[in-house]
């Protein structure tokens, strides 16, 4: 039986800031005073150093190999728009917020496995308070400034009440190209945990390894792989077994309750990472709005933001795929996980657990249960 649930209200539509603390609670340090003047040419071309990856494949921007056709470096400015260039960009709370142990996933390409590799369950902890969210390669953001080699940024398809443009924070000029990926009429999303792209030629030798999520222009199909268009004019092969390739704008998967927690529950396992958003780690309202994106509906990035979304639900009409709201006594939503059916519950709990489902009984989380929210049809 599903523990009573109280009814969301405007004291958890309340909540402000992001599914942690709020932000006058956070030590991080000031936020940067940025400038809106032109990234340097040094920093340009830092999108295209060579770079140490998780893989001896990885070896430029994007991966090694020469390109399909050539490449000329385009620098993102402020007030325009730019796209991810590396697998995994981590979006940070300000140029200062990454410690030493984080060079790794600041790197272009982005060493996504090595960083995680090399943290401790500190260093992990210590993310909270200066990494907020993550974007994929492909991504599109808005630059609002540039200041020195980094990039002050928001994410549109993150919807945030922390600016309605979308979910703001810094990551270095090196990881973003102002040069879009090529328009095409269909596009493939990978589906699995992650997936290797790799050198446009005969070899097909792997080159970058990308995340769940990662949506990319088909250029065209190749046998049992598809070639793809990358940010800068790159092409690339993928598998087509682990994308789903649609037409525009068309959901990658079917936005249906039982294919959501189908979704959620193949990262079962996977180490949470604070802010994560990708195959590579979740944290708890990161799994749940990636795999709602990759299903055609968009969700706000945080859990607080979701709770205050979406339509009501009562715990006797719970359905697979409703999400389920933790609040603390005061009524700050800090935890989110996905009704999975039969009393259960799919989630990314914390720093050093992993993806699992379990009863929404469990009486740690049954105490904090503060409500349920729809967003499937």
């Amino acid at each position: 039986m599903v523990a009573a649930i109280l009814v969301l209200g405007s004291a958890l539509s309340a909540c402000a800031g992001p599914s942690r603390p709020t932000p006058s609670t956070l030590p991080t340090s000031p936020r940067p005073s940025a400038t809106t003047a032109p990234a340097t040419s040094s920093a340009a071309a830092g999108a295209t150093t060579s770079a140490t990856g998780s893989s001896s494949a990885t070896t430029s921007a994007t991966g090694s190999g020469s390109p399909s056709r050539p490449v000329t470096p385009a620098t993102p400015r402020a007030g325009h728009p730019a796209w991810v260039a590396v697998s995994v960009a981590t979006i940070w709370r300000s140029p200062s917020s990454p410690r030493s142990v984080d060079q790794p996933a600041l790197r272009s390409p982005a060493d996504i496995r090595g960083w995680l590799a090399a943290m401790t369950l500190t260093d992990r902890r210590g993310l909270q308070g200066r990494a907020d969210t993550q974007a994929l390669l492909g991504d599109r953001v808005m630059v609002v400034a540039t200041s020195g080699s980094w990039a002050e940024v928001v994410v549109p398809d993150q919807p945030t009440p922390l600016d309605a443009r979308g979910y703001p924070g810094w990551l270095p000029l090196r990881q973003l190209s102002a040069a879009a990926p090529a328009p095409a009429a269909q596009y493939a999303t990978v589906v699995s945990r992650t997936a290797w792209l790799r050198s446009d030629d005969g070899a097909a030798a792997p080159v970058v390894e990308v995340s769940y999520g990662t949506r990319l222009p088909v250029v065209a199909g190749v046998g049992t792989r598809l070639r793809v268009g990358l940010p800068g004019g790159l092409v690339r092969r993928v598998d087509a077994a682990l994308v789903a390739r649609r037409t525009g704008t068309g959901a990658a998967q079917q936005p249906t309750g039982a294919a959501v927690v189908q979704s959620a529950r193949a990262f079962t396992g996977l180490p949470y990472l604070w802010a994560g958003r990708s195959g590579f780690g979740f944290d708890c309202s990161g799994l749940t709005s990636l795999v709602y994106r990759v299903h055609g509906v968009v969700v706000p990035r945080d859990a607080d933001a979701q709770a205050a979304r979406g339509s009501r639900v009562s715990s006797s009409a719970l359905a697979a795929g409703d999400l389920l709201f933790y609040a603390t006594a005061s009524g700050y939503v800090h935890h989110v996980s996905m009704y999975a059916g039969a009393g259960l519950m799919v989630q990314s709990p914390a720093t050093g657990q992993v993806v699992q489902t379990i009863p929404v009984s469990t009486p740690a989380y049954a105490v904090q249960l503060a409500g349920a929210r729809r967003y499937l049809p």
